[in-house]
């Protein structure tokens, strides 16, 4: 037996000098020292010997052992360090370089002009709520007092996705869900995506985002929301607004009102945002018509309210004197860095 440790260690060496990596090394302690390897069989033949010469022979299988061990041990350093050196080699910087620009990201405009309103209405006292982009025919028309052939629904050209649910065509689609969850008073904020199916121009889209807004108490009158608009629109343009209200029809207020703003982009002389006017319109609003109180679950003799809806879009292009409303989802950076 003595012979066949002394035949192995030969092999052994042999087969080690041949090694290229660490991956090589790891397959040859396996084949030598695993539990199937010629070594592990030394000790089950051990068996086999004479008692007296049993702990000789294991001394010397131990030995062996311990010395292939030793042996995969330091070529596995070796290797591990030669490779190591090579990729640091490779992987060297060269610290002379100028440093990489990390650009730091920012809000598209659209949301920080949304932010920045519900900002200024959490500040007059309104909560913000959400509400669902695909809806039920109930919620976006005919609770909000739009029967089936009113021709007010021909005003909004919708995407309906079933006879029963469509894309939401105005954030409005939240005040019967807000009225029928919580008592009066109510103040809140709705802002959200809405879709039409409209043709794309520079001041239409085929879905923009607006925001609502939805006061009920007792006793809130007309004078009311004149005033909310007028306070709404001096604290996000910093400047008190030329503003006019204009008698408008809504199904879903009584009486209702256009609200607009003297075009900022010309200051009021004209031009093509807002059609040569000197006006842009930038809300409907209006106060909320007692069937819509009712089918909230509101009494309409005891409370009143007010509400109005605005497009974020057309509110940015105001305050960036940006002509054309395509500009904010074509996520052309040159267009959202000035931003």
């Amino acid at each position: 037996m003595q012979d066949q440790v002394n035949t192995l260690r030969a092999q052994f060496r042999g087969d080690l000098a041949k090694v290229l990596n660490v991956q090589e090394v790891d397959q040859l302690k396996t084949k030598y020292l695993g539990r199937k390897g010629p070594v592990q069989a030394l000790m089950l033949n051990l068996r086999d010997v004479a008692t007296e010469q049993r702990p000789l022979l294991g001394k010397l299988i131990n030995e062996l052992k311990q010395e292939l061990e030793h042996l995969c041990e330091e070529a596995f350093n070796g290797f591990h360090q030669a490779e190591l050196a090579k990729k640091l080699d490779a992987e060297r910087i060269d610290v002379t370089l100028p440093g990489r620009r990390r650009l730091v990201g920012r809000s598209h405009p659209v949301m920080a002009m949304m932010e920045e309103v519900l900002e200024v209405l959490r500040a007059m006292g309104f909560c913000v709520q959400l509400g669902p982009d695909i809806d039920s025919d109930y919620y976006n028309f005919e609770g909000l007092n739009f029967p089936d052939d009113h021709p007010a629904r021909d005003m909004q050209d919708t995407f309906y996705l079933t006879s029963r649910y469509l894309l939401r065509t105005h954030t409005s689609n939240t005040q019967l869900r807000v009225m029928e969850a919580h008592s009066p008073p109510l103040r809140v904020a709705m802002p959200g995506t809405v879709y039409r199916n409209e043709e794309v121009s520079s001041r239409s889209h085929v879905f923009f985002h607006q925001i609502e807004g939805l006061y009920i108490d007792r006793g809130v009158s007309f004078a009311d929301l004149l005033t909310t608009m007028e306070e709404l629109w001096a604290n996000l343009f910093k400047k008190k607004l030329q503003m006019r209200f204009r008698p408008s029809f809504f199904p879903f207020t009584e009486p209702g009102v256009e609200v607009d703003l003297q075009c900022t982009a010309c200051g009021g002389s004209g031009c093509r945002l807002c059609k040569f006017s000197g006006w842009l319109e930038i809300c409907g609003a209006g106060m909320v018509h007692p069937e819509v109180l009712k089918n909230g679950g509101v009494d309409p003799e005891e409370f009143s309210g007010y509400a109005w809806g605005m497009g974020v879009e057309r509110l940015a292009m105001l305050r960036w004197g940006i002509k054309d409303i395509r500009q904010f989802p074509n996520n052309d950076m040159r267009f959202l860095s000035q931003f």
